[in-house]
């Protein structure tokens, strides 16, 4: 009885494991044993940097936030802070897209802010 190697399911999977590494420099996107270990690889990073990405977006936010209400007197934890008591539930994301379009409307939402934040010397 002749042995059966199943070479047809083998070559499908090593030739869409190489197709995931289309792209990838020299041997990464050639040879199987480099390419199983680069895409592996990529596929970890991938999910890692999709959280990060979140990360870094907040942390911009929040810089042009600060510099935004710096232009308006207040400290950005202060801004926070009069926030939260006036019950404005904008996220970081759209506060700081209207500071960015609309200067004018970010200055009365700073105003109601600093009316409700506890300011240093005010208790």
């Amino acid at each position: 009885m002749p042995r059966i190697t199943n070479a047809v399911a083998s070559r499908k999977r090593r030739k869409r494991r190489l197709n995931q590494a289309k792209g990838f420099y020299g041997s990464r996107s050639k040879l199987f044993r480099q390419a199983t270990e680069a895409v592996d690889r990529a596929m970890a990073l991938n999910y890692a940097h999709r959280k990060e990405k979140k990360r870094d977006f907040r942390g911009l936010w929040i810089v042009r936030l600060s510099a935004a209400c710096k232009a308006n007197e207040i400290s950005y934890s202060r801004f926070i802070e009069g926030l939260a008591k006036a019950e404005i539930g904008l996220n970081r994301k759209m506060l700081s897209e209207i500071a960015i379009h609309d200067p004018e409307g970010f200055a009365a939402i700073a105003n109601i802010a600093k009316s409700n934040a506890t300011l240093p010397g005010k208790k």
